[in-house]
């Protein structure tokens, strides 16, 4: 829905709403196709991805594409209705702190139990567990992919099983606290629930498709390894 006089500035993080203005489509959505903006102590324009900030924020819509237009218009000089700094590096930041966002809710996932790592481990867990998603290093090596896509298509619910080439090997390493790490697998739970929402905000961030499970490069696929 496009509005043209719907309220651009909020009133803060506790009265965000369901949905709100993108200051750079000027279309109205629901907050979690959206990302927050408050102004910093500097003066600076500064991403606020968990709506916790203080200070009155602006919205855009959750798409490097839009927010590279938002950038590029100065339209949150307008949202804001101040002078606003933007940094040099803001769109790359954004999509950093996106990243980040999918490292720590693995990380808090297997703090709480919800995943298995390494190669075997994946493959058994394929075999007996409730899975959420198989994750791949992005530099894998093909023959371990393929082994466990086979073992995935054995899965009875392996259509609904997530894989995900989208993390480095480096960054599952952080994650899940242990070195060398190429395969994992994600088991059911709630804070999986909340890594593959922060997953999906990502690739629409990056490729600015809503549908999660559309096959990208360096993205999620559903049943199917994705080719890196």
């Amino acid at each position: 829905m496009i509005v043209a006089d719907h309220i651009e500035l909020d009133s803060g993080p506790r009265a965000r709403g369901t949905e709100r203005l993108c200051i750079a489509t000027r279309t109205v959505r629901p907050v979690s196709e959206l990302i927050r903006f408050v102004i910093g102590p500097g003066g600076e324009a500064v991403p606020d991805l968990k709506c916790k900030l203080p200070g009155r924020g602006v919205w855009v819509t959750a798409r490097q594409d839009v927010l590279a237009d938002a950038i590029k218009r100065k339209v949150f000089t307008r949202g804001f209705k101040r002078d606003v700094r933007l940094s040099p590096d803001l769109l790359e930041r954004t999509g950093r702190l996106l990243e980040r966002a999918v490292v720590d809710a693995l990380a808090i996932a297997a703090k709480a139990g919800c995943t298995a790592s390494g190669f075997a481990r994946v493959e058994t867990a394929l075999l007996d567990d409730e899975i959420v998603a198989v994750l791949h290093a992005a530099d894998a090596a093909p023959d371990g992919v393929k082994k466990l896509d086979a073992a995935l298509r054995r899965n009875p619910k392996g259509g609904s099983i997530i894989v995900v080439r989208t993390l480095t090997g480096a960054q599952l390493d952080l994650a899940l606290g242990r070195p060398n790490v190429v395969h994992a697998a994600l088991l059911a739970g709630p804070v999986s629930d909340t890594f593959v929402m922060r997953l999906r905000r990502l690739e629409r961030f990056r490729t600015g498709d809503p549908r999660p499970n559309r096959s990208t490069r360096t993205g999620v696929d559903a049943g199917r390894a994705v080719p890196h």
